[in-house]
């Protein structure tokens, strides 16, 4: 059932993990694309209670999060792990505010809309109070995808992901830092966010493995790039790395379709598909790469070619800021699709 509850025109807005990394960038993005705030609460566990954090200019104090945290609010963001979303769900809805979650911890749920604003709006409206944000890897590889769904019907999806890591959280970018450091200085490093040392080096395992060998991320990308994209008979198959980047994740992603398309043709659509920025000039070695797009907000694609090994096939390379489009821009996106047109 549709939420009835009318959305005001300038609603309070609340950011639970505020002092995580993708909560520090929600408010960062809400007051950079100018969110029409009536007011703003940042909240985060007992610890991290009164700090100051900055907003608008000023700063504001981080409360505790509590049940009691939401009465007035109208939009939730949330950015501090499934376990916690799952805990204070309730106490949101009840409240009649909108949770936006950033989390694993609804998407898949028939009654939850799994939203990114330039492939299915339309979901976020037939929402019950819960709107889910997608995984980081699998927000990108959708919005490049959907231009290409419109020229010809995708059959199959070989994606790999080089992620950075930024996807585990600010304690991750930190270990990086330190390992690279104590690497090069000769120091034993001892691996703590990751299953493995991290600098200099490739770990071919992002969240747990499943009983068929894959792990949950890929597992991911697969269920949640159907959903998002009504395609429950779309073929998906990823493998998910973690490589030694602070920010912006990379794929390598194939296409194949059900009937022949043009590689001028992808690239146009590319082009001219919001959220997009094709950069693609192989002569001038251009290309997107992770350290040149920190801080950005499109979905950059270059290294866009013809896959000669199947029939109708395209291959492509697409980078993203994980902490912006892979997270605290889509979350603010899908909150500005609420508010009254």
């Amino acid at each position: 059932m549709a939420w009835a509850k009318r959305m005001p025109a300038e609603p309070v807005v609340a950011v639970a993990g505020a002092t995580g990394a993708v909560g520090v960038e929600m408010l960062k993005v809400l007051e950079q694309r100018r969110f029409p705030l009536r007011g703003v609460k940042a909240l985060a566990s007992a610890r991290s209670a009164g700090k100051r954090i900055p907003f608008g200019g000023r700063t504001i104090e981080v409360e505790e999060l509590t049940n009691d945290s939401f009465e007035g609010v109208d939009i939730a963001l949330f950015s501090a792990g499934a376990s916690v979303s799952k805990r204070f769900r309730e106490a949101v809805v009840s409240s009649g505010a909108v949770m936006i979650d950033n989390s694993s911890a609804f998407r898949m749920e028939p009654d939850v809309p799994l939203v990114v604003p330039e492939v299915n709006a339309e979901a976020a409206f037939e929402h019950s109070g819960v709107i889910a944000n997608p995984n980081c890897s699998t927000i990108q590889m959708v919005v490049a995808l959907a231009p290409l769904e419109r020229l010809a019907r995708i059959r199959r999806v070989v994606v790999a992901t080089y992620q950075a890591a930024s996807g585990a959280g600010q304690a991750a970018m930190d270990e990086l830092y330190e390992q690279t450091k104590d690497f090069l200085a000769g120091r034993p490093v001892e691996p703590v966010r990751f299953a493995h040392r991290i600098a200099f080096n490739c770990i071919p395992q992002i969240d747990v493995f499943l009983d068929d060998g894959s792990t949950k991320e890929e597992w991911k990308m697969v269920v949640e790039t159907q959903k998002i994209m009504g395609r429950p008979d779309i073929a998906v198959a990823a493998t998910c790395v973690r490589v030694p980047v602070l920010r912006c994740h990379s794929e390598a992603i194939t296409v194949e379709f059900d009937g022949p398309v043009d590689v001028d043709e992808a690239r146009a659509a590319l082009a001219a598909a919001p959220g997009v920025t094709v950069l693609d000039d192989p002569v001038q070695s251009a290309y997107p790469m992770p350290a040149m797009l920190e801080g950005t907000d499109d979905v950059f694609v270059g290294r866009i070619r013809r896959d000669g090994s199947v029939e109708h096939g395209i291959q492509m390379w697409v980078v993203a800021d994980q902490l912006r489009k892979g997270a605290a821009l889509n979350a603010v996106q899908i909150a500005e699709l609420l508010l009254p047109r």
